[in-house]
């Protein structure tokens, strides 16, 4: 079926237009580096480039779906309403996910089908582990190969023991294809052999590609064999463990953390994790206390810990564990099932919920995907410019719900739901410039234009309106293009220098040193990466992190579940430990009824360490630093580096201070 393409004379208008790219060059570096795809030419695509790969895969999907049902598409109003598309996402009144800038209308989803790499986050369930046993930890890894951020929860903690391999039976030889279907195969058969007591199973790794040799179809290049090899290995050390037993919180936790270890392996995709557990099981609560698991502190975290919250339960003890390293989080999922915008009362219409993505602005059933995509109130003028704004937005996530997975459990609740998430950032810089009122009438306006267009659209697709629209994403990488303070997040400081980290091969160095900008080695990597330091000024009269205490935070929080989300709200809310530790079970006490979840971290002094990725600095700093800097131009290079990190968790699942607390 032949593809959708933009008006020629449409595009080459925008050739030569400058692109709206945020926070004195922050923004296109972080473009350049993590979403320009390198073309059949070798050299790099430049913003209106993408920008058209985007639309015209957008509008190709759409055009397919149309056609293949004989719906009947008018290639008039596909090229009108495609153009204006283009011009939002362009001027970055919103911006596809990072997976979506990435992906969206290249040989992945368009020759290969993979329409789940297009997707954010997904979810799955343990609690079937009777009936599917190997499945929820393939389905894991293979999202995770494709960049999709995964929650599971402990439910299937004894369910099926773990029989442990038949060693009266002869040795089974696997040769494992050099593909992403290869690899979650051989994670089957390994889980398998234990859980079902088959024979032992050995792998054959001589068909995958060496480390440093591309991966055409992906992107990125090969970790080579080790980081599977490695998996391998720990996952039998760990089911050896629990052989003869009944599987275990922390052999479930186990064999999904060391998977996402493995995918992360190499620099090629980066994905993240949360899992779900009972609020008083000490098992569960403990996998991140490396004295009593010393054996988790290589791979714990790979996975935000969160426990499912019981309304009026009582949060003593979880304070305490929150107040030394800022975990477990909390999900209400009584909230999650039983509510969608606060403000519009219990309606119950999602009670197959079973938890949520790693960021938790997503309440998804078990192998549910959703597409999220981000906003931007402050980038435009008038509400009426934001309405129609959102009705591309909205149009691009429910577009994504067109393209079919490979996993048929996924599709069934997909085609039924029809999820997408709607977010916003720059909510603290809205506030700051037009305050709470105004912001809140945006909202309203804005999620009552949003079920106007589901009605229209999902008539004109002839499927069904989506179970839910809207959230609020924590953001990170895509909102830097935008210039934008991420999600509701306040920022830790008006003015600082902001770190990324670069291969010492990337031909972006060059066009950085003309500029200005200070280059050095990175610490503990200097023979392969360098750093680059931009100072950022996110704008006059913000308050930051610090100046809002942590009611103000949780009440922030709580004003758009009310007014917007109808998913959640992610929102990382932080706290002095001096000072508010005691406040936290009242806190959580008080809004438990008003949010589906929370994640908390304490503020602490660590200290100045080198090349911190976000620095404070005053506005005489900040002026001395721009003064150095001219204009910034990449020209027109073939960047390796784009090819590297496309996934990284930043893209959906950064909240503040996340280095800090990783570290």
């Amino acid at each position: 079926m032949e593809k959708f393409k933009l008006s020629e004379k449409f595009i080459d208008k925008y050739k030569r237009k400058k692109p709206p790219f945020g926070f004195n060059g922050l923004g296109e570096l972080v473009y350049m580096r993590t979403y320009s795809r390198i073309k059949a030419d070798g050299k790099n695509e430049r913003w209106w480039e993408t920008v058209q790969r985007v639309v015209e895969g957008t509008y190709s999907m759409q055009k397919h779906h149309i056609e293949s049902h004989q719906l009947g598409w008018n290639p008039w109003q596909g090229q009108k309403s495609a153009q204006e598309m283009y011009e939002r996402i362009f001027n970055m009144k919103f911006l596809p996910p990072g997976r979506g800038l990435w992906a969206m209308g290249t040989a992945i989803t368009e020759e290969k089908k993979l329409y789940a790499a297009l997707n954010n986050c997904a979810f799955v369930s343990t609690k079937t582990l009777k009936e599917d046993y190997a499945k929820p930890f393939c389905f894991l890894m293979d999202a995770s190969m494709l960049g999709v951020g995964v929650g599971f929860d402990t439910k299937g903690a004894g369910e099926i023991i773990v029989k442990g391999v038949n060693r009266d039976r002869n040795e089974e030889i696997y040769m494992i294809p050099d593909t992403r279907e290869g690899w979650v195969e051989s994670l089957r058969l390994l889980l398998e052999s234990y859980f079902l007591g088959t024979a032992h199973v050995e792998f054959d790794y001589n068909q995958i590609r060496l480390e440093g040799e591309p991966i055409k179809g992906f992107g990125g290049v090969s970790s080579g064999p080790e980081p599977l090899k490695e998996v391998h290995e720990d996952i039998r050390n760990v089911l050896e463990n629990n052989s003869g037993n009944p599987i275990t919180i922390t052999t479930i936790v186990d064999i999904m953390n060391l998977i996402g270890k493995c995918v992360v392996a190499g620099n090629v995709r980066r994905t993240a994790e949360i899992v779900f557990g009972e609020p008083d099981n000490e098992e569960y609560l403990d996998l991140k206390n490396y004295k009593v698991n010393p054996h988790r502190d290589q791979f714990g975290w790979t996975s935000n810990n969160s426990v499912f919250a019981e309304l009026g339960m009582d949060y003593t003890d979880i304070c305490k564990r929150i107040n030394n390293n800022g975990e477990p989080g909390l999900a209400w999922l009584e909230n999650m099932r039983h509510y969608s915008r606060m403000k519009n009362g219990g309606d119950n219409k999602d009670h197959r919920v079973a938890g949520g993505n790693p960021c938790l602005e997503q309440s998804l059933e078990s192998y549910e995907l959703c597409c999220l995509v981000e906003t931007f109130p402050n980038n435009h003028d008038s509400l009426e410019d934001y309405q129609r704004t959102l009705k591309y937005a909205y149009l691009y996530a429910k577009t994504v719900t067109l393209g079919r997975t490979h996993w048929s459990d996924t599709n069934r609740v997909m085609l039924r739901n029809r999820r997408i998430g709607c977010s916003v950032s720059g909510v603290a810089q809205f506030i700051t410039n037009c305050g709470l009122n105004e912001l809140q009438n945006w909202l309203e306006t804005g999620y009552d234009t949003i079920q106007e267009w589901d009605k229209q659209y999902s008539d004109w697709f002839a499927v069904p309106k989506s179970i839910k629209t809207t959230s609020v994403k924590p953001s990170g990488t895509v909102s830097l293009l935008a210039g934008a303070t991420p999600g509701l997040h306040y920022p830790e400081s008006r003015f600082y220098i902001r770190r990324v980290r670069l291969s010492n091969q990337s031909e972006l160095i060059e066009p950085l040193k003309k500029a200005g900008y200070k280059l050095e080695p990175a610490f503990g990597s200097e023979d392969s990466t360098m750093v680059v330091e931009v100072p950022v000024d996110v704008g006059e009269g913000i308050r930051t992190a610090a100046e809002l205490s942590i009611w103000e935070q949780f009440s922030l929080a709580a004003f758009m579940q009310r007014h917007w989300a109808d998913n959640q709200v992610s929102c990382t809310a932080t706290f002095n430990p001096e000072t508010e530790a005691d406040e936290l079970p009242h806190v959580l006490n008080y809004f438990q009824y008003r949010l589906k979840g929370i994640s908390l971290l304490p503020r602490h002094d660590y200290g100045a360490y080198k090349q911190m990725p976000y620095e404070s600095i005053n506005e005489q700093e900040y002026n001395k630093q721009v003064k150095k800097l001219s204009k910034l131009s990449f020209g027109v290079i073939k960047n390796e580096e784009a090819e590297i990190d496309k996934f990284c968790n930043n893209d959906s699942c950064e909240m503040p201070g996340e280095e800090i607390k990783s570290t």
